[in-house]
């Protein structure tokens, strides 16, 4: 069923209230994965291995990611303030390879706040913003508080990993584990500028 805008609009002012912090999102997952735990209500070996996983990149991508001077200058010129309002979950891959870079994009500019909520404790908020009718995250919605509207949204991949997703289910039906595979080693060469260039497109700082 389609969500009024208006609708959609009140959801994400309400999750943007009670929405986490990066740095409580981060310490969050790092004690999930020390304790052998995730998110969500599936309790699995392998759930809980993604968490741990996806602790570890985050952690990587937390150090190394880089904005270049050339970028930080077009996002200091963003005017307004804005909120990025990502959903997630702690054994999520992509989120993992995702969340670090859209927050270092979110410090570039003391008018953007970035906050996350858990998809599965959020079904209202990700119901509202669903990806081909599925309950795919990464998630990023921008809200811009000045004018009290959704500037647009991000997620659940970069541009340039959505197209290769859609080639993978083109050829073979599915994504294979060699895809998944595939997926996580073009992350680490792109490095999070994909990501980077959708974003600064989507705030029209392109």
């Amino acid at each position: 069923m389609e969500v009024l805008e208006s609708n959609r609009l009140e959801i994400v002012k309400d999750y943007i209230s009670k929405g986490m912090e990066y740095p409580r999102y981060r310490e969050l997952v790092s004690q999930l994965a020390k304790t052998g735990r995730t998110t969500g209500n599936l309790q699995s070996e392998a759930m809980i291995n993604y968490t741990k996983l996806g602790d570890r990149r985050m952690a990587r991508w937390d150090k190394t990611f880089k904005i270049s001077e050339d970028d930080q200058q077009k996002l200091s010129q963003l005017k307004g303030n804005l909120v990025f309002l990502a959903l997630t979950e702690s054994w999520c891959g992509d989120a993992a390879a995702s969340l670090p870079i859209i927050n270092k994009i979110a410090e570039a500019n003391p008018n953007i706040d970035f906050k996350a909520v858990l998809r599965d404790e959020s079904l209202d908020l990700m119901d509202a913003f669903l990806t081909n009718g599925a309950r795919s995250i990464p998630k990023v919605i921008v809200f811009d508080t000045d004018n009290d509207e959704i500037v647009g949204e991000w997620g659940p991949r970069p541009s340039i990993a959505t197209q290769m997703v859609e080639d993978c289910k083109r050829e073979h039906g599915k994504l294979t584990d060699e895809f998944k595979q595939e997926l996580q080693v073009w992350y680490n060469k792109n490095k999070g500028e994909n990501i980077l260039e959708d974003i600064l497109e989507l705030l029209a700082l392109e």
